[in-house]
């Protein structure tokens, strides 16, 4: 809701807000960070709603038993949701960049939109996490931009079914895979985001994406990959190193070939680059001037984010929620010595009770022998779910899976045994969705760690 707050504003118009967190006292940072620039925030009480000529914008997580949401309906003003106002703005756009995918989502659009805005094209940005390229001092919650181009480069969500509202003239599908919906349901969603396209950027390595292929017109795709030699855009030679990764480009239509050094990590954001890559292309962005803006990507917050390392142990803020996260960033980090601390949050009791079997493979099949599983219950903030399967279902059978796993009562659990267990030498992974205060969490474990 914050970088589409901040794109409202831009155009010219007035906004307010409420939300759960402010009145719980989480997030603190973010608040003072939108009133500093304006915003004017209400308790959720529903005393924010007071006129028929509001527009009452809601985010996925808003019932209809909301107080704002009832105050809405009683002065007769508008209702709409985070995802159908987002849409119509893209829609709006003359060259629409939506980016789709399970994975991988934010780092593609922060990686496109700096090529974007490098190149002189000026777009506006919108993104599901900040990026560290925009931010500054003054402006450290860097998940929009507003642009002076006609381009709009957006993250485009299947969690919800409103990739559907969304009319692209590029459509970026990194991935597919179970996260919010079952595989059938997300298959007809991101083909029919994709056949409204110019052209469909689509990854190669994966199965689902890469059957999209045949229901598009020839020449509609333009396809990447690291292992596939039919690929419009091929990863060649990857190099990794603890801060980044260097590998080199190769275009099968020219033969031109670039070499490129991201300053992320993993095989996972050489795909990033290559989806980006071949977006820059359809937006009339040389390869060879993309890859060298590609080379400043610094990256976004909470995507493997060094927080810093004490006494020989590295603490790590990572947003992995899903089997495809977690398993990229398991290899990201294995590639390097160093036993893995983790402390895993599920982001809440329905994607747990989704995903329980394909979160247990993962976390059996990633982890290796020294290293430590943690896990609090589901992050739950208020609203009607089914909590009947939570973390110490989980635990269990990665435990029988005969890895070091634990289900704890909460965060605060967690930390302890965290602290109690590093010696020099381990990197400990703080990881989950949906929830700012992992990244105090984070530095708060970093600070415990200093003698």
């Amino acid at each position: 809701m914050t970088p589409l707050a901040l794109i409202i504003q831009a155009r010219g118009d007035r906004v307010e807000g409420s939300d759960r967190a402010l009145d719980q006292g989480r997030n603190t940072e973010r608040f003072d960070f939108l009133r500093a620039r304006g915003v004017s925030l209400h308790p959720q009480d529903g005393s924010g709603v007071r006129r028929a000529g509001q527009i009452l914008v809601t985010s996925a997580a808003v019932e209809e038993t909301i107080p704002d949401v009832q105050a809405a309906r009683r002065v007769g003003a508008s209702i709409t949701t985070r995802a159908r106002l987002l849409a119509d703005l893209f829609n709006e756009a003359a060259l629409g960049v939506g980016v789709a995918g399970t994975s991988g989502k934010s780092t593609t659009v922060g990686m496109i939109g700096w090529i974007l805005h490098r190149a002189g094209k000026s777009p506006t940005i919108m993104n599901g996490a900040d990026m560290k390229n925009f931010a500054a001092t003054d402006s450290p919650f860097a998940s929009a931009r507003i642009g002076e181009g006609g381009t709009f480069v957006s993250e485009v969500d299947e969690s919800d079914g409103s990739i559907a509202f969304f009319e692209p003239r590029i459509a970026v599908v990194n991935n597919i895979s179970l996260d919010h919906k079952s595989l059938d349901e997300l298959r007809s969603l991101f083909r029919g985001f994709s056949v409204k396209a110019e052209t469909v950027v689509l990854n190669l390595d994966n199965p689902e994406t890469a059957a999209l292929v045949p229901d598009l017109k020839p020449g509609q795709a333009t396809t990447y990959s690291l292992t596939d030699a039919r690929a419009d855009l091929l990863a060649l030679s990857p190099a990794p190193s603890p801060a980044g990764i260097a590998f080199r480009i190769k275009a099968r239509d020219t033969g031109e070939a670039v070499e490129v050094k991201l300053q992320v990590p993993g095989l996972h954001n050489v795909a990033n680059a290559l989806a980006a890559l071949c977006a820059a292309k359809a937006c009339g962005v040389a390869l060879a001037d993309a890859a060298f803006y590609l080379g400043e990507f610094s990256g976004i917050r909470r995507r493997l984010e060094v927080v810093g390392t004490v006494n020989g142990v590295t603490v790590i803020d990572d947003f992995a929620h899903n089997p495809d996260k977690i398993s990229a960033t398991l290899e990201t980090m294995h590639a390097f010595p160093g036993r893995l601390l983790l402390m895993f949050q599920p982001h809440g009791y329905g994607p747990i009770r989704l995903m329980k079997d394909a979160l247990v493979d993962c976390f059996a099949n990633g982890l290796h022998g020294d290293d430590v599983l943690l896990m609090p219950e589901p992050v739950y903030f208020g609203g009607t779910v089914d909590r009947s399967v939570g973390s110490h279902e989980l635990v269990c059978e990665v435990e029988r899976r005969g890895r070091k796993a634990f289900a704890l009562p909460d965060r605060i659990a967690c930390g302890d045994r965290l602290v109690k267990l590093a010696r020099p030498g381990d990197r400990i992974l703080v990881m989950g969705a949906r929830d700012d205060s992992l990244s105090i969490f984070a530095r708060e474990l970093l600070r415990r760690l200093a003698p």
